[in-house]
């Protein structure tokens, strides 16, 4: 699948909260999360770029 478009993510710090922005073709997602939510995202994140990685390097034969 290839994206005839770029995408492009921005981080905010609001007063209460950590805004997530972003920006794909003309669309954008705006996402708020509190601090534990945004710790919860960090560690989940973290994970799966860990597991993707440790696939990649993984030949199905």
């Amino acid at each position: 699948m290839t994206h005839d478009f770029e995408r492009k993510i921005d981080v905010e710090i609001e007063r209460t909260r950590i805004r997530l922005t972003i920006f794909h073709g003309e669309d954008e997602e705006v996402v708020k999360l509190n601090l534990e939510e945004a710790e919860e995202l960090v560690e989940k994140l973290g994970q799966a770029i860990k597991d993707y990685s440790q696939r990649k390097q993984i030949r199905i034969d």
